[in-house]
Protein backbone atom coordinates (compact mmCIF):
# COMPACT_ATOMS: atom_id res chain seq x y z
CA UNK A 1 0.00 0.00 0.00
CA UNK A 2 2.90 2.39 0.73
CA UNK A 3 4.38 1.75 -2.42
CA UNK A 4 0.84 2.46 -3.94
CA UNK A 5 1.01 5.35 -2.83
CA UNK A 6 5.28 6.62 -3.36
CA UNK A 7 4.56 5.65 -7.20
CA UNK A 8 1.24 8.21 -7.28
CA UNK A 9 3.20 10.85 -5.23
CA UNK A 10 5.84 10.82 -7.29
CA UNK A 11 3.86 10.89 -10.57
CA UNK A 12 1.80 13.87 -9.07
CA UNK A 13 5.35 15.27 -8.57
CA UNK A 14 6.21 15.01 -12.03
CA UNK A 15 3.03 16.01 -13.32
CA UNK A 16 3.50 19.20 -11.86
CA UNK A 17 6.93 19.71 -12.43
CA UNK A 18 6.17 18.87 -15.78
CA UNK A 19 2.94 21.57 -16.32
CA UNK A 20 4.84 24.46 -13.72
CA UNK A 21 7.45 24.34 -16.84
CA UNK A 22 5.32 24.47 -19.52
CA UNK A 23 3.48 27.93 -17.66
CA UNK A 24 6.64 29.44 -17.01
CA UNK A 25 7.98 28.72 -20.23
CA UNK A 26 5.01 30.53 -21.83
CA UNK A 27 5.18 33.27 -19.53
CA UNK A 28 8.49 33.82 -20.63
CA UNK A 29 7.77 34.04 -23.93
CA UNK A 30 4.96 36.27 -24.11
CA UNK A 31 6.07 38.71 -20.89
CA UNK A 32 7.45 42.29 -22.00
CA UNK A 33 6.27 45.07 -23.91
CA UNK A 34 6.10 44.58 -27.73
CA UNK A 35 5.86 47.05 -30.89
CA UNK A 36 3.28 45.61 -33.43
CA UNK A 37 1.52 47.07 -36.33
CA UNK A 38 -2.39 47.55 -35.93
CA UNK A 39 -4.40 45.97 -38.58
CA UNK A 40 -6.67 49.08 -37.94
CA UNK A 41 -4.75 51.65 -39.25
CA UNK A 42 -1.33 50.26 -39.82
CA UNK A 43 0.27 51.95 -37.28
CA UNK A 44 3.21 51.03 -34.63
CA UNK A 45 1.48 50.12 -31.41
CA UNK A 46 2.97 49.15 -28.23
CA UNK A 47 1.38 46.28 -26.56
CA UNK A 48 1.59 43.88 -23.52
CA UNK A 49 0.44 40.75 -23.53
CA UNK A 50 -1.34 39.31 -20.43
CA UNK A 51 1.47 36.82 -19.91
CA UNK A 52 0.41 35.64 -16.26
CA UNK A 53 -3.19 35.10 -17.55
CA UNK A 54 -1.70 33.05 -20.50
CA UNK A 55 1.06 30.85 -18.28
CA UNK A 56 -1.82 29.50 -16.08
CA UNK A 57 -4.10 28.57 -19.18
CA UNK A 58 -1.04 26.75 -20.36
CA UNK A 59 -1.04 24.29 -17.48
CA UNK A 60 -4.49 23.56 -18.41
CA UNK A 61 -4.37 23.82 -22.16
CA UNK A 62 -3.64 25.84 -25.73
CA UNK A 63 -2.86 29.22 -24.19
CA UNK A 64 -5.37 32.04 -25.29
CA UNK A 65 -3.77 35.12 -25.87
CA UNK A 66 -5.21 38.96 -24.51
CA UNK A 67 -3.52 42.08 -24.02
CA UNK A 68 -3.28 43.54 -21.19
CA UNK A 69 -2.14 46.94 -22.44
CA UNK A 70 -2.33 48.96 -25.71
CA UNK A 71 -0.86 52.30 -26.27
CA UNK A 72 -4.05 52.74 -28.69
CA UNK A 73 -6.56 52.09 -25.30
CA UNK A 74 -8.46 53.32 -23.75
CA UNK A 75 -10.31 54.98 -27.24
CA UNK A 76 -10.29 51.71 -28.94
CA UNK A 77 -10.18 49.15 -25.84
CA UNK A 78 -13.12 47.55 -27.67
CA UNK A 79 -10.57 46.35 -30.48
CA UNK A 80 -11.02 42.67 -32.11
CA UNK A 81 -7.28 42.34 -30.89
CA UNK A 82 -6.29 40.90 -34.46
CA UNK A 83 -2.07 41.92 -33.67
CA UNK A 84 -1.83 39.16 -31.74
CA UNK A 85 -1.58 36.94 -34.30
CA UNK A 86 1.59 38.79 -35.29
CA UNK A 87 3.08 38.16 -31.74
CA UNK A 88 1.97 34.53 -32.76
CA UNK A 89 3.72 34.22 -35.43
CA UNK A 90 6.82 35.86 -33.94
CA UNK A 91 6.79 36.36 -30.04
CA UNK A 92 10.74 37.34 -30.56
CA UNK A 93 10.73 39.62 -32.99
CA UNK A 94 8.33 42.36 -31.95
CA UNK A 95 9.73 42.34 -28.63
CA UNK A 96 10.94 45.89 -27.65
CA UNK A 97 14.31 43.86 -25.78
CA UNK A 98 14.92 42.35 -29.08
CA UNK A 99 14.36 45.33 -31.81
CA UNK A 100 16.83 47.70 -29.38
CA UNK A 101 19.43 44.82 -28.64
CA UNK A 102 19.59 43.92 -32.69
CA UNK A 103 19.45 48.06 -33.31
CA UNK A 104 22.61 48.22 -31.11
CA UNK A 105 24.59 45.51 -32.10
CA UNK A 106 27.49 46.55 -33.85
CA UNK A 107 27.41 50.21 -34.05
CA UNK A 108 29.75 52.75 -31.86
CA UNK A 109 29.44 55.92 -29.38
CA UNK A 110 29.38 58.74 -32.33
CA UNK A 111 31.23 60.59 -29.58
CA UNK A 112 33.68 57.97 -27.96
CA UNK A 113 33.73 55.58 -30.64
CA UNK A 114 33.37 52.71 -28.15
CA UNK A 115 31.40 49.84 -29.72
CA UNK A 116 28.17 48.54 -28.11
CA UNK A 117 27.89 45.27 -25.89
CA UNK A 118 24.72 43.73 -24.56
CA UNK A 119 22.42 46.02 -23.35
CA UNK A 120 22.12 46.10 -19.62
CA UNK A 121 18.21 46.96 -19.22
CA UNK A 122 18.68 47.07 -16.00
CA UNK A 123 21.21 49.93 -15.27
CA UNK A 124 22.72 52.88 -17.57
CA UNK A 125 20.66 52.46 -20.90
CA UNK A 126 21.81 53.49 -23.75
CA UNK A 127 20.70 57.38 -25.91
CA UNK A 128 20.23 58.40 -29.07
CA UNK A 129 20.99 61.77 -30.32
CA UNK A 130 19.30 63.81 -33.39
CA UNK A 131 21.12 65.65 -36.71
CA UNK A 132 19.74 68.97 -33.82
CA UNK A 133 22.12 67.15 -31.42
CA UNK A 134 19.69 66.43 -29.03
CA UNK A 135 20.38 63.42 -27.26
CA UNK A 136 17.47 61.07 -25.32
CA UNK A 137 17.27 57.94 -23.47
CA UNK A 138 15.96 55.31 -25.87
CA UNK A 139 14.02 54.73 -23.42
CA UNK A 140 12.53 57.45 -22.92
CA UNK A 141 11.20 57.28 -26.49
CA UNK A 142 7.17 56.59 -26.70
CA UNK A 143 7.16 52.66 -27.93
CA UNK A 144 5.03 53.23 -30.83
CA UNK A 145 7.59 55.81 -32.11
CA UNK A 146 10.75 54.14 -31.41
CA UNK A 147 11.28 51.78 -34.71
CA UNK A 148 11.22 55.75 -36.58
CA UNK A 149 13.45 57.18 -33.75
CA UNK A 150 15.97 54.47 -34.44
CA UNK A 151 15.67 55.09 -38.52
CA UNK A 152 16.73 58.76 -37.33
CA UNK A 153 18.82 58.80 -34.78
CA UNK A 154 22.68 57.71 -33.75
CA UNK A 155 23.61 55.32 -31.04
CA UNK A 156 25.30 57.43 -28.14
CA UNK A 157 26.51 55.33 -24.79
CA UNK A 158 25.37 56.01 -21.03
CA UNK A 159 28.63 57.72 -20.66
CA UNK A 160 28.53 60.16 -22.95
CA UNK A 161 25.29 61.03 -22.53
CA UNK A 162 25.68 61.82 -19.20
CA UNK A 163 28.32 64.44 -20.44
CA UNK A 164 26.48 66.04 -23.66
CA UNK A 165 23.47 66.16 -21.25
CA UNK A 166 25.75 68.44 -18.22
CA UNK A 167 27.41 70.24 -21.38
CA UNK A 168 23.65 71.72 -22.71
CA UNK A 169 22.52 72.48 -18.85
CA UNK A 170 25.57 74.07 -18.05
CA UNK A 171 27.96 75.35 -20.59
CA UNK A 172 29.27 77.71 -18.49
CA UNK A 173 30.73 75.00 -16.24
CA UNK A 174 32.66 73.59 -19.52
CA UNK A 175 35.82 73.95 -20.64
CA UNK A 176 36.43 73.19 -24.34
CA UNK A 177 40.40 72.32 -25.12
CA UNK A 178 41.43 71.31 -28.74
CA UNK A 179 42.86 67.72 -29.58
CA UNK A 180 46.09 67.22 -29.21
Amino acid sequence: MVYILLVLAAALGVGLVFELTRALRTYFKFRGKRIITCPENHQPAAVSVAAGKAAVEATLHAPHLNLSECSRWPEKAGCGQECLSQIKAAPEACLVSHIVNDWYSGKTCVYCHKPFGEIHWHDHPPALINTNRKTVLWNEVPLENLKQTLATHWPVCWNCYIAETFRSQHPEMVTDRPAH
